[in-house]
């Protein structure tokens, strides 16, 4: 839907450079073990896939026509480095950095894994700061934050799904938080979206 917008609207206004550049750095440390560990070719296509997108979609907005001075959320200071802080404080909590020189290759795998949990509740503020200062907000646009909320709620589903109906399925009590999280970030967006239609 946003590669459509932008190649509709022929323009970035009131899309976040930087919500997008923070989505390619959740794919980009969540799915480090896309040449160590083979699941299915499904898997490795889709995230090979979601990281092509990411780039695909960051190369369109810089060379659309878009008001830099409005999205310019400090995202390094307000979201990136309290999402590393909070990955190491729950590392340090659970013992992982303990098993950093038996199994270093899969202690910075999970760390950066749930650095990209914590990352990605997160990486739509600058999205919906952007969209506030814009105060109109283009049809395609709306659809695709919205569409973004749902996909999140539609992931809590899921983890609750597998958690009653996989015998070995584990919990991540850390993602359910970031996931209500991310979901509460866009109840006002959702009551503006469902107000407009």
């Amino acid at each position: 839907i946003l590669m459509r917008r932008l190649h509709v609207s022929r323009n970035a206004q009131g899309i976040s450079l930087v919500t997008q550049l923070l989505y390619l750095v959740v794919c980009l440390t969540r799915y480090t073990d896309l040449f160590t560990n083979f699941y299915s070719m499904y898997n490795s296509i889709m995230k090979i896939f979601f990281i092509a997108i990411e780039v695909c979609l960051i190369m369109k907005i810089r060379r659309s026509d878009r008001d830099p001075e409005l999205d310019n959320f400090p995202a390094i200071k307000f979201l990136v480095l309290p999402c590393l802080l909070l990955t190491f404080v729950h590392h340090s909590v659970d013992g992982s950095f303990d098993q950093l020189f038996g199994w270093p290759r899969l202690v910075i795998q999970k760390f950066l894994w749930q650095f990209s949990i914590y990352l990605e509740a997160l990486a739509i503020l600058p999205q919906l700061s952007l969209l506030k200062r814009y105060r109109v907000v283009e049809n395609l646009t709306g659809n695709y934050v919205f569409l973004l909320g749902i996909y999140r709620f539609l992931y809590i589903i899921n983890w609750i799904y597998r958690a009653h109906n996989e015998p070995f399925y584990r919990h991540h009590y850390a993602v359910y938080v970031s996931g209500v999280v991310q979901v509460l970030l866009y109840i006002e967006f959702f009551y503006y979206w469902v107000i407009s239609k």
